[in-house]
């Protein structure tokens, strides 16, 4: 008897098997409007990050096309079908462990850190100050500063977890949601949040490390969830744009 392995299915990536599903059906043609992201949270009892990771799996399949200040709408059927790994996490959910993690980490730190690691993190600040972002240049800066806080714990397992963690950023997931939500703007903000768990750890103070460390997670995470500004869509009484199912058309064809 031969059987395949059962993998556990992430829960934005079952959404985004509804979503395909109602697509392939016809219930949407091409160039038709979903419903927004809120609409969908809706509908489906879940939150709006777990619709947002799906909404962006399906973009990077080139099922659908996002357009900022408009919505999301049905894209042409690709001819070859971007593979994405089952298995991948989503960024809310990297994000998450990062938080988790690292606050710890920064926790920790605080309390070993002597001149050698405050100015190895003073001169990756240093760095980090140009744009333009997002670039390979700044991301290498961003995995650089997080590292050397870790770094400051004299624990090469930790460094390597911290490392591996901020890599699963380099996913088409993440690189799609850097496109929309990462700019000039959020680096100087970003900046700034290091800038504050650096000055954290320098004081040698645990709970002020952890907490701008969470606190500046946090935030990477809000600056991934702000709205793609779907405009009337998400007006009252502004129905997404429609098409006949494909039973319907058949029927009055």
């Amino acid at each position: 008897m031969s059987l395949k392995a059962i993998e556990p299915r992430r829960l934005y990536r079952q959404v985004a098997d509804q979503l395909r599903s109602v697509i392939e059906s016809g219930e949407y043609a091409v160039g038709d409007r979903l419903p927004t992201e809120r609409e969908l949270s809706e509908q489906l009892g879940i939150s709006r990050p777990t619709v947002r990771e799906a909404l962006i799996a399906l973009e990077v399949e080139g099922r659908i096309r996002i357009r900022v200040g408009s919505g999301i709408y049905v894209a042409k059927p690709p001819q070859a079908e971007a593979s994405v790994p089952a298995g991948m996490e989503g960024p809310f959910e990297v994000l998450g462990a990062r938080e988790i993690v690292e606050s710890a980490v920064a926790r920790e730190a605080a309390g070993l850190a002597g001149a050698a690691e405050i100015a190895a993190l003073d001169a990756v600040l240093a760095r980090m100050e140009n744009g333009p972002h997002p670039s390979a240049e700044t991301i290498g800066f961003d995995r650089a500063f997080h590292v050397a806080v870790a770094g400051i714990l004299g624990n090469a397992v930790l460094v390597r977890f911290v490392g591996e963690l901020f890599d699963q950023r380099m996913t088409p997931y993440f690189e799609r949601l850097s496109r929309y939500f990462e700019n000039d703007a959020s680096w100087r903000l970003a900046h700034a949040e290091h800038r504050a768990v650096r000055d954290a750890i320098a004081s040698g103070n645990a709970a002020a490390a952890e907490a701008a460390m969470r606190h500046h997670l946090q935030e990477s995470q809000k600056r991934f969830q702000i709205g793609f500004g779907e405009g009337d869509a998400e007006g009252a009484g502004n129905e997404p744009k429609r098409s006949k199912s494909r039973k319907q058309r058949e029927e009055t064809a």
